[in-house]
C-alpha cells in the first residue's frame, strides 16, 4: 500500500515536470508569444532617425502585444556593435533589431564578425525614403538632364560632398558616376552638416542630403533641388524627378527595417511583420515618419529578404569598382 502511493505521488510529480516543461513549448506554438518585455536593440546613440523610429515602433508594439517592448541604444563600429548583439542572442523572439541602410552598406565595406545574410532573420522594411540630389546655384545645369550632360561632358570637374568615406551619400553617388561612365571628385566631411554648410558656401557643387536637413536651404533658395534617390517620386515633392528617370535602375535610399535572430519562428517573425503592417496604416504613424522625410514600405519577411541580398550585392559591387577603402 505505501509503495503503491508513493508510485501515484512519483508518478505526478514527473507529469507536473512534463507539463512545466512543455507549457512555454506549447504557448509558442499556440501564439501566446511575447509573455514578457522584449528588448528592440537599435545599434545607433538616442535622437537620430533610426532611434525615432524605434520609439515609434516601440509604443505601438507595446501596444499591439500587451508587452513592453524596450528600446536598448548600442551604438559603436558603424552599427556592428548592435547588430552583433542581436545575430548572437536567443531566437526565442525577446530581442529584435530595429537597424537601417547602414546594415548592408557597412557589410559591404567590413569584414564583419557575423554573417549579415544567413546570420540574421529579416522580419519586415518599415520604411524608406530619397535622399534629395542638391546642387549648389553656381552650377550651370537646370534640372537633372542638364546635369547628367554636364557631368559626362566634363569629367572631375565638379566635386560632391559626403558625410564620410563610405556613407549612403557616398556609395550613392559612386553608384551614378558608374552607371554615368564618369567620375566626379570626392570631398569627404565628418558629418553631415559640414558638407551642407559648404554645399551653400559653393564650396563643393553638389550633395545627396537628407530631406530634413537640406530642405529648408532648398526653400531660402540657397542650393537647388534636381532630383530624387528612390526609384519613384517622392510623395512630399512630386515635381522632382527621380534620378531613374534618367538613369535606369538608379536607386540610393535610406531605409529603416526590422530584423531577429537566425532560428527565430516563422510564426513570430510572422506576428511581428503582421503587427507592423496594422501599425503602418494608422495616420498618426504615417504623419509622424513622413514628417521626417520617410515612406511607410511595409514588405513579407521573404520580400525583405531577397531586398537585403539584393542590396549588399550592389553595394559590394559599387565598393569593388570603385576600390573605396575605409579605416
Amino acid at each position: 500500500m505505501i509503495a503503491f502511493t508513493v508510485n501515484n505521488i512519483t508518478r505526478n510529480a514527473f507529469v507536473l515536470l512534463l507539463l512545466a516543461v512543455s507549457l512555454p513549448f506549447a504557448q509558442a506554438q499556440n501564439g501566446k508569444w511575447p509573455n514578457k518585455p522584449v528588448r528592440m536593440v537599435v545599434p545607433f546613440p538616442p535622437g537620430g532617425a533610426t532611434d525615432v523610429v524605434a520609439r515609434l515602433m516601440a509604443l505601438h508594439l507595446s501596444e499591439e502585444f500587451g508587452q513592453q517592448f524596450i528600446v536598448d541604444n548600442r551604438p559603436g563600429a558603424g552599427s556592428a556593435i548592435g547588430n552583433e548583439i542581436v545575430v548572437r542572442a536567443n531566437s526565442d523572439g525577446y530581442t529584435i533589431l530595429l537597424g537601417n541602410s547602414s546594415y548592408t552598406s557597412n557589410a559591404a565595406l567590413y569584414k564583419l564578425p557575423y554573417d549579415p545574410v544567413n546570420g540574421i532573420s529579416p522580419v519586415a522594411l518599415i520604411t524608406d525614403g530619397p535622399l534629395i540630389f542638391a546642387v549648389h546655384p553656381s552650377v550651370k545645369a537646370a534640372g537633372l538632364k542638364e546635369f547628367i550632360e554636364l557631368a559626362r561632358a566634363k569629367p572631375n570637374a565638379l566635386n560632391f560632398a559626403t558625410s564620410g568615406t563610405g556613407s549612403l551619400q557616398h556609395l550613392g553617388t559612386e553608384l551614378l558616376m558608374q552607371m554615368l561612365r564618369t567620375h566626379m571628385v570626392h570631398v569627404p566631411y565628418k558629418g553631415g552638416a559640414p558638407a551642407i554648410i559648404d554645399l551653400v558656401a559653393g564650396r563643393v557643387h553638389f550633395y545627396l542630403s537628407g530631406p530634413l536637413e537640406i530642405l529648408p536651404h532648398v526653400k531660402a533658395g540657397k542650393v537647388r533641388a534636381i532630383a530624387v534617390t528612390s526609384a519613384q517620386r517622392w510623395s512630399l515633392m512630386p515635381e522632382l524627378p527621380a534620378v531613374s528617370e534618367q538613369v535606369p535602375g538608379y536607386t540610393a535610399t535610406p531605409w529603416y527595417a526590422m530584423f531577429a535572430p537566425a532560428g527565430t519562428s516563422r510564426a513570430i517573425i510572422a506576428q511581428l511583420n503582421e503587427a507592423i503592417a496594422r501599425i503602418l496604416k494608422k495616420p498618426a504613424v504615417d504623419e509622424r515618419l513622413r514628417a521626417y522625410g520617410m515612406e511607410p514600405a511595409h514588405n513579407t519577411p521573404e520580400q525583405f529578404s531577397r531586398f537585403i541580398a539584393g542590396d549588399l550585392a550592389k553595394w559590394v559591387n559599387v565598393v569593388k569598382a570603385a576600390n573605396i577603402k575605409v579605416d
